[in-house]
């Protein structure tokens, strides 16, 4: 009874799930657009088969919103949104496959208690569209594996296609599935018929516009995706800062007390089975077969490479489930009772703003500048905007702008999608540019009176115009180099065939 005392009364944690979901509804509503949102918008506006850095499903999902709704934040946002709504409940339907009714609840609060749904439904990402259908790989493969029914091999091979339609991650899904058919010892009798074959066959179908448009475009995406990190990665060079700031973010994403719980039931999982004594559930086996290989693989190549915040997402969605059966009562209470300390701070942060964020990764100022660009345009009498800071400037303009804005390819440097959208630069050959230049750790408000090298060599003449400032509370919180760039030429470069990426 005195440890029961310690506990959370269950009504506070019924108001902290309504609180958690009263803000993720609200920040759709104030949350400015992040340059992901505006990026893959871009993809929308663009329709292909595929992308340079990304598989279609999420250029399908933000086209079909805003479609509906308008080319607006709102529409983008909507669409993660209630995207992310199905995976949750999804997951809710996946935990009943291996739970009652209550445990079922309890491991989808926990799922919503995590900033991965925050960040899932928020900010458009190709992790939205593959969590969603990794969620319906795990549900209807596990289903043709414990009903027996031949059926959900087939959907079990639509959803992981519509899977890697939305991210490379996916690979791991009919990697996860033959593992375990293999350790299974119950089930490993399904490798010698034909089902599980044909599901990875159906995935290889359903996957066809990804692997038509890398045929037709020399593989360029394969190859920035896995052969150029492969490269970085083979350099061995260990950075202890690439290791904690993994620790860091999957800290932050997961919140600290599941992070920690989830080492805790592998090192659990290691003393109880390593001497081979006890043979290992075979529902522990099929939601490890599809967490470890994701969660290891980017564990033991983070002191080398830097690993982002979402590639580990597909993970938990069988980790958390797994996790359920290590997280007791009180600490479930207290994972709940963080992540509303947390989802508080960051909504009071996303409404005023109090910790500016150095980086062209924020919501804010992006409208204001594009209002801004557009007068100066007008006034200088430029015929075309660009900016060259991999992305997020130009994809932002072009969410407000109705003429496009232009990426750093102007400059000759590679420029991810912008590179492939059939633009024509030669076309722009004698005409006049305004050129954007984010300075997201300002010192002072001036101009830089240093003019970039790199637009000498496309430009005959460039002049600095005074910067964009963009304020908040009479407080500058964004700075904006502008430069007036007159008759644009390329220098001589020898034709080739090869796509610049």
């Amino acid at each position: 009874m005195e440890i029961q005392k310690r506990y959370l009364p269950e009504s506070l944690l019924l108001y902290a799930i309504a609180v958690i979901v009263f803000i993720r509804i609200l920040s759709i509503f104030i949350l400015g657009p992040m340059p992901q949102d505006a990026y893959y918008y871009l993809y929308s506006q663009h329709p292909s088969l595929s992308y340079f850095d990304h598989p279609p499903a999420i250029a399908v999902l933000l086209g079909f919103f805003t479609w509906l709704f308008g080319s607006n934040v709102l529409a983008i946002k909507l669409g993660d949104s209630i995207l992310t709504i199905g995976t949750v409940l999804l997951f809710y339907k996946l935990a009943l496959e291996f739970y009652s009714k209550g445990q079922a609840i309890r491991s989808t609060i926990i799922l919503l208690s995590t900033l991965m749904v925050s960040i899932l439904s928020l900010v458009s990402t190709p992790d939205t569209p593959l969590i969603f259908f990794w969620t319906l790989s795990l549900f209807t493969l596990y289903r043709a594996i414990k009903l027996d029914k031949k059926i959900y091999w087939i959907f079990g091979g639509i959803a992981m296609g519509l899977a890697f339609d939305s991210k490379y991650t996916a690979v791991f899904l009919p990697f996860g599935l033959l593992s375990f058919l293999v350790l299974s010892a119950f089930h490993r009798r399904l490798l010698a018929t034909v089902w599980p074959w044909l599901s990875c066959i159906i995935m290889i179908l359903f996957s066809a516009p990804v692997i038509i448009w890398n045929f037709q475009n020399q593989f360029a995406s394969f190859v920035f995706q896995g052969g150029e990190r492969i490269g970085q990665i083979s350099a061995f060079s260990i950075k202890p800062r690439f290791i904690f700031g993994l620790l860091g973010h999957q800290l932050a994403l997961l919140m600290p007390i599941l992070y920690i719980t989830l080492f805790y039931g592998l090192v659990s999982l290691v003393k109880k089975y390593r001497k081979k004594t006890v043979e290992l559930p075979e529902n522990d086996l099929f939601l490890l077969s599809f967490f470890l290989p994701v969660f290891l693989l980017f564990l033991l190549i983070s002191p080398i490479y830097w690993i982002k915040i979402n590639w580990m997402m597909p993970a938990y969605i069988s980790g958390i489930l797994w996790a359920n059966n290590y997280l007791n009562e009180k600490w479930f209470k207290w994972q709940i009772v963080l992540s509303i300390i947390v989802h508080l701070v960051l909504i009071v942060e996303v409404v005023f703003y109090l910790f500016p964020v150095r980086s062209d990764d924020t919501w804010i100022g992006w409208g204001e500048l594009s209002e801004k660009v557009l007068i100066i345009k007008k006034e200088q009498h430029a015929d075309f905007v660009f900016s060259a800071d991999g992305y997020k400037t130009s994809a932002e303009l072009n969410l407000y702008s109705k003429s496009f804005i232009y990426g750093q390819n102007v400059l000759g440097e590679p420029a991810l999608e912008f590179d492939f959208l059939g633009t024509d630069l030669n076309k722009l050959s004698g005409q006049d540019a305004i050129f954007i230049d984010s300075d997201p750790d300002f010192k002072d408000l001036g101009m830089d009176y240093v003019i970039p090298k790199k637009l000498m060599r496309y430009f005959s003449s460039v002049q600095q115009l005074p910067p964009i400032i963009i304020k908040r509370n009479n407080r500058a919180i964004r700075k904006f180099l502008i430069y007036l760039c007159k008759d644009y030429h390329r220098p001589f470069q020898k034709k080739s065939n090869k796509p610049i990426y």
